[in-house]
């Protein structure tokens, strides 16, 4: 199985370099980075000092990571911090704005890659965050000797590092996992991989640290004008149509800012379509548009969603009704009822949530006329749900502090 697997990365790479710029823009923007990985790397600033290499996925990855970068810049002992990337999603929006020393793309898990990369970087760490694993640089790094550390990380029965023996020594051989879960701790127990702490999701440290240094937006304080908001972030064409729907009829005097998962020109038109109320799009606000004037504003931009939740009464969460929510940890922390659709299961902070009363699942557009109608009526309801969220993300904390804590033990 380890043969067959470098097999079909060295098709991969060869077929990458070939054919790389007839598919999509992620694919060429992926095709583009690694051919630059070597070059950029060689002009890497500060990695004569002792090298930390962290790697993330991509961008939700990135934020779990930032609390254990930020920590080891600051500590009294020097390090570079060698970010890398695997999404080109990730990389293009944090190459240039990282605390990292170098942030790349990582090359492809080949066997020469791999050798090829830690001898240049020569880390005397690697942190890998959650779920990102890739057998050869594992093997480069315990090979070599080198501590090797899996932070935020959760594990199922159907893990592949669990299915195969060849991926199970890798994981025996981790120096640490720090893992979100206790089911994680257990099945990893089961194993017989030992060298694991319960220490929770680091992002709950990165999303607290948002509400410390929140940003003062003017814009949706004009907007709101002293109205109920409903923030519906990350949301995807089913979301948009039950939103829409309800927007269009119901009586309730709230405003809602949707900030839709895909933000190119011909899905914002989509929607645009289906509102019947004023709309502005954020695209076209200036300092002297009236913003009490529209009902709904359409964030056709990224980054600012994580701040803007601070001024929500009412978040609903997208992609409920499909694979993969949006992160909701990050409304969470602002003290805030969410409502998502009905597919949660494989994510254990919206099923902690729901469990408690602070999120509300639906199936259908009466569900959600029902779930917000009740909200809007019922202030002291929404104070309720408000607090239970407040209270899980607060009782949270603290994974970053225990992580740091076992890595002073090799710096």
């Amino acid at each position: 199985m380890q043969y067959l697997y470098n097999i079909i990365l060295y098709i991969s790479e060869n077929l990458l370099k070939v054919f790389g710029n007839f598919f999509g823009m992620k694919v060429r923007q992926f095709k583009k980075g690694q051919s630059e990985v070597w070059q950029k790397l060689s002009k890497c600033r500060n990695l004569d000092q002792p090298v930390i290499w962290v790697h993330v996925s991509s961008l939700g990855e990135y934020e779990q990571a930032l609390p254990v970068i930020e920590s080891l810049k600051s500590a009294k002992k020097k390090y570079a911090i060698l970010l890398s990337f695997f999404s080109p999603s990730g990389y293009e929006i944090i190459k240039n704005n990282s605390p990292a020393d170098c942030t790349v793309y990582l090359p492809l898990d080949t066997t020469d890659n791999a050798k090829k990369f830690v001898e240049l970087v020569k880390p005397q760490m690697a942190i890998f965050v959650k779920y990102d694993l890739w057998p050869n640089y594992l093997r480069q790094l315990q090979t070599r000797k080198i501590p090797v550390f899996l932070i935020s990380a959760t594990f199922n029965k159907k893990h592949p590092f669990l299915k195969y023996k060849w991926l199970q020594k890798i994981l025996h051989n981790f120096t640490h996992i720090f893992v979100q879960d206790q089911t994680s701790q257990n099945i990893l127990d089961g194993h017989g991989i030992q060298q694991v702490t319960l220490a929770g999701d680091t992002r709950f440290d990165r999303v607290f640290q948002l509400v410390q240094n929140n940003k003062n937006l003017s814009f949706v304080q004009r907007f709101k004008a002293g109205s109920p908001l409903l923030v519906a972030g990350s949301t995807w064409p089913k979301d948009e149509a039950l939103l829409i729907e309800y927007i269009n009829q119901t009586n309730f005097p709230f405003k809602t800012i949707l900030a839709p998962h895909e933000i190119n020109e011909a899905h914002i038109q989509q929607i645009v379509k289906q509102l019947k109320v004023p709309y502005i799009l954020y695209s076209d606000i200036d300092e002297n548009t009236n913003l009490e004037d529209f009902k709904v504003m359409i964030l056709n931009t990224i980054g600012v969603l994580k701040y803007i939740y601070a001024y929500a009464n009412v978040v609903y969460i997208g992609n409920g009704f499909g694979k993969s929510i949006h992160n909701v940890q990050e409304p969470a922390v602002y003290g805030v009822p969410i409502i998502t659709g009905p597919h949660i299961h494989q994510f254990e902070e919206a099923k902690a949530l729901k469990k408690l009363g602070a999120l509300m699942t639906i199936e259908s557009g009466q569900d959600l006329s029902q779930t917000l109608d009740s909200l809007w009526q019922n202030p002291q309801l929404r104070q309720e749900k408000a607090e239970l969220t407040k209270n899980y993300v607060s009782s949270n904390l603290g994974a970053t502090r225990k992580i740091i804590n076992h890595l002073k033990k090799y710096l």
